[in-house]
């Protein structure tokens, strides 16, 4: 493995080191470090900035200035990448990885060495604390390795997402640091067979204990991304709620932890089944509120959406450098493929491409960095954008 000293944070020699020194930084809130870093807002958002694009209206106020980054996380940037990209350069085997279905031990130590999987979670609970612009840039590298990727965003994006926005200060205190490190892996547990993504539509139960001390969860989730590794679930269930004297079913978030009896997951693929039968949760490790799940969730997928574009971009480069390699060696009619013109223009549709989503990726990155609420219909025209590309 490579020499992690060469990529040191600023604590001893475990995940919560900094890559870059941090003597600089005050002692400010992120919101108050954010508006240093980016360009200040004299006016209130805009919420509306993705509707107004589709009746053909650019509210500039949005977009100019440029929301561009301060010198100090350009320097964050810089002493990032290098060592991340030598690591997936020389450390990575994706042939070997995709051959035996599965990330090697030591693979996955480099990245936890790295602080990968605590990108965006706060310094105070062991993560990088880093910016959507930041993770944005980092995620191009990992989209090198596909499972990496997915393993990734998976974890952070939308697995602890949910404890980060909407958990309480015990749960984020005791999740957030074994989660940044990597120790612990989370998932992200709503899809079901007969509802896909649609959360209103999800069928999985918890039922409040007779002691009213614990839920019983019951039901399965479907294409659950890390689901055979996860030691952290952020699980979506039906509740019973009395509204106004009524009862209700209401959707649910709980921290579940895979120790539990009752989870069982076909496992040996990274997407799988995982069922829950009378799981026990302890009401304590309901995000939010109990019936407040279906916001969550909601927050939790749109602030997740973004960073596929920026991955999308990576991929995209990656294939024209391979492509490129190929079309300059393939000879046809004596002559490369690469010097005929259908061939080229071929070449200029994927940089449009490779372009294109870059620049919708850190756009969005930028505006959700700002200070306020964030338009994340924003981050649903880039999943859109990808999904044609």
């Amino acid at each position: 493995m490579m020499n992690v000293n060469r990529y040191v944070l600023s604590r001893s020699l475990h995940f919560g080191q900094r890559l870059v020194s941090r003597s600089t930084r005050r002692a400010a809130t992120d919101a108050e470090r954010l508006q240093q870093r980016r360009s200040i807002r004299t006016q209130s958002r805009n919420l509306a900035y993705a509707k107004d694009l589709f009746l053909g209206q650019v509210n500039k106020a949005e977009v100019f200035p440029y929301p561009e980054i301060g010198n100090e996380e350009v320097e964050e940037i810089n002493q990032l990448v290098a060592p991340v990209e030598k690591f997936f350069s020389e450390e990575v085997d994706s042939a070997k990885i995709d051959r035996e279905a599965k990330i090697p031990e030591e693979t996955l130590n480099g990245l936890k060495e790295l602080g990968l999987f605590g990108i965006m979670v706060p310094e105070e609970y062991g993560g990088l604390g880093l910016s959507n612009t930041v993770y944005a840039r980092l995620a191009e590298i990992t989209s090198l390795d596909g499972s990496i990727a997915v393993t990734l965003a998976a974890h952070q994006a939308i697995g602890l997402k949910g404890i980060l926005i909407a958990g309480n200060e015990a749960q984020k205190q005791k999740y957030l640091p074994k989660l940044a490190s990597g120790e612990h892996i989370a998932a992200f547990c709503l899809t079901e067979p007969g509802s896909g993504s649609d959360a209103a539509s999800i069928t999985t139960r918890a039922t409040l204990s007779e002691d009213g001390k614990h839920y019983l969860i019951n039901g399965s989730k479907f294409w659950i991304s890390n689901g055979d590794m996860a030691d952290v679930m952020t699980v979506f269930a039906r509740t019973e709620v009395v509204v106004d004297g009524v009862k209700k079913d209401k959707i649910s978030a709980f921290i579940v932890e895979r120790d539990k009896l009752g989870i069982r997951g076909r496992l040996a693929f990274s997407a799988c089944e995982v069922s829950f039968d009378n799981v026990p949760v302890p009401v304590e490790n309901v995000i939010g509120e109990v019936g407040g799940g279906f916001k969550v969730a909601m927050n939790i997928l749109n602030s997740g959406r973004f960073s596929m574009g920026s991955s999308s971009a990576g991929m995209i480069k990656k294939l024209i450098e391979l492509t490129s390699e190929y079309a300059a060696t393939r000879k046809q009619f004596n002559k490369s493929l690469g010097e005929f013109g259908m061939i080229q223009e071929k070449f200029a549709l994927m940089s449009i491409n490779a372009f294109v989503m870059e620049s919708m990726a850190y756009l969005t990155a930028g505006m959700m960095d700002r200070p306020g609420l964030p338009d994340c219909s924003f981050a649903g025209i880039v999943l859109v954008a990808i999904q044609k590309t």
